[in-house]
C-alpha cells in the first residue's frame, strides 16, 4: 500500500491530463461539452477512477460516454507517458450526477419557500383559538393557591 498523500497526487495529475486530453487530443464528435471533476485512485495506485459531468441532454451524456469508453487506451497511455510511474492505472470513467443533485435541491428548497410564503400570507391576520395567554401567571395563581399548600385548590382527602 502506498500512502494516501501520493493516491492523491496521482488523482490530481490524472485528472489534469484527462482534462487537457479531452480539451485538445481527443477529436471525437460524440464529446459533448465535457468536464473532468475529480479523479480518484486506489491505494495501490492500480485503478483510477475519473468523474465528469456533461452539458447537455441525457442522449449527450449517453454519446459523450460512449467517446470516453473508445478513447480510454489512448488516454491511459498519455497518463503513462506523462506520469512515469512503473504501472499506469486502469482508467474507469464515472457520470458525477453532482450538478443534478444540485438542481434537484434547489427545485426542493424553491417549493419550501413557497410553501412557507403561503403559509406566512394565510397566517397573516389570524388570531388564537384560545386566550391570548393560556398560562396562569403572577395573581392568578396566587389566588388560586390561596391555601398555600401548592396544589392549586385541589383538596386532599
Amino acid at each position: 500500500m502506498v500512502d494516501a498523500a501520493r493516491a492523491r497526487k496521482l488523482a490530481d495529475r490524472i485528472q489534469q491530463i484527462v482534462a487537457e486530453m479531452l480539451e485538445r487530443r481527443i477529436k471525437d464528435p460524440r464529446l459533448g461539452f465535457v468536464t473532468v471533476t475529480d479523479a480518484k485512485v486506489t491505494g495501490d495506485l492500480r485503478d483510477a477512477t475519473v468523474y465528469y459531468t456533461v452539458y447537455g441532454s441525457e442522449g449527450e451524456r449517453a454519446d459523450t460516454a460512449a467517446a470516453l469508453e473508445s478513447a480510454k487506451g489512448v488516454i491511459r497511455s498519455e497518463v503513462g507517458r506523462r506520469t512515469g510511474i512503473r504501472h499506469t492505472p486502469s482508467l474507469t470513467f464515472e457520470f458525477d450526477a453532482v450538478m443534478d443533485n444540485a438542481r434537484q435541491l434547489d427545485d426542493l428548497l424553491a417549493r419550501a419557500r413557497a410553501h412557507d410564503e403561503q403559509v406566512a400570507r394565510t397566517a397573516e391576520g389570524a388570531e388564537p383559538a384560545g386566550e391570548a395567554n393560556p398560562y396562569r401567571v403572577g395573581e392568578e395563581l396566587a389566588e388560586s393557591d390561596a391555601d398555600g399548600d401548592g396544589d392549586e385548590g385541589h383538596s386532599t382527602p
